[in-house]
């Protein structure tokens, strides 16, 4: 049920990624080299992807390339919110995905998590959809619109900054197709043209209660391909293999996109979410656990079995 594997989301962002502790990110890169080997040993077959970077900057990824990261992955993934975040105009998609292209020739590039929000007014959001679909179908091999649902308000987003971004937080709350209370925004009809070749990036809480809802939504829509998250901070928590199972067994019609993330406070080097682990080979050790669990490798019979 699980058909790619991504090590970390954005981890050149510092909602999700201390800068502070890893300022070069050698220990993100020893993160990945570790945790692809892990995937790659726990199912040969599973594709790996670096982190879906937010900036998408071309410098970064040479960074990866010299602390030896691309060598464990397969994939390089890409966020892109140029209507809502970033400081270019979404025309300008083409441009940025050659720009990565450019440094790594020799590996796919998806756009693992790209989005306009209904903040200041539906027909934003309904152009950015169509304008989006136009400028990345057929140019990627993968592309997952964020998201299905509104946030609700009372969760709150995972982001370090918080109100002090001004609008910017608030942002977050409203980049679904679908609002909190349920009922559909404007957008949601015409991303049903689209979902058979764009998926959707939608995160699932702990024990989120909108689970089986989203399950339906997704098939009355003809999703294919849905990226999310498995917390490793999570697995710490009280039926985590319960909810896990649960999580996995509701999106087992789907090809998934699974993100690994999120440091357990005890296990960081600092007591946060968004901090290196001490030992990064524990991370590794999580993925690979995943993997077998949900997607192991399939044994090869002999040619004279199989006949």
């Amino acid at each position: 049920m699980i058909e790619a594997a991504m090590i970390w989301n954005e981890p050149n962002n510092k909602s999700h990624w201390d800068p502070e502790i890893d300022p070069d990110w050698s220990k993100y890169a020893e993160t990945v080299i570790l945790a692809g080997r892990a995937i790659r040993s726990a199912n040969p077959g599973m594709t790996r992807l670096l982190g879906g970077m937010s900036p998408i900057d071309p410098l970064w990824v040479r960074t990866m390339e010299r602390h030896g990261a691309l060598n464990e992955v397969d994939v390089v993934a890409l966020h892109g919110f140029p209507l809502d975040w970033n400081l270019w105009q979404i025309d300008e998609w083409p441009n940025k995905i050659a720009e990565i292209e450019a440094v790594v020739p020799d590996k796919p590039i998806w756009v693992t998590e790209v989005g306009v929000g209904s903040f200041g007014a539906e027909e934003v959001q309904l152009f950015g959809l169509n304008r989006t679909a136009e400028l990345l179908i057929g140019r990627v091999p993968r592309i997952f619109w964020y998201s299905l649902y509104d946030l609700p308000q009372s969760w709150g987003a995972t982001t370090r900054h918080r109100e002090a971004e001004g609008s910017s937080y608030y942002r977050h709350f409203h980049m679904g197709l679908i609002r909190e209370d349920g009922t559909p925004k404007s957008a949601l009809d015409h991303y049903a043209r689209y979902a058979a070749e764009m998926g959707l990036m939608q995160w699932f809480h702990y024990h989120d209660p909108r689970l089986d809802d989203a399950v339906a939504w997704m098939k009355r829509l003809g999703v294919r391909h849905l990226r999310t998250g498995l917390s490793w901070a999570d697995s710490f928590r009280p039926d985590a293999i319960g909810w896990f199972d649960r999580q996995m067994e509701a999106l087992a019609d789907f090809d998934v996109t699974v993100t690994f993330c999120f440091t357990p406070e005890h296990l960081g080097i600092a007591p946060h979410h968004t901090s290196p682990a001490r030992e990064p080979q524990a991370f590794a050790d999580f993925c690979a656990w995943m993997i077998e669990r949900y997607a192991p490798a399939r044994a090869t019979l002999p040619a004279a079995v199989t006949a």
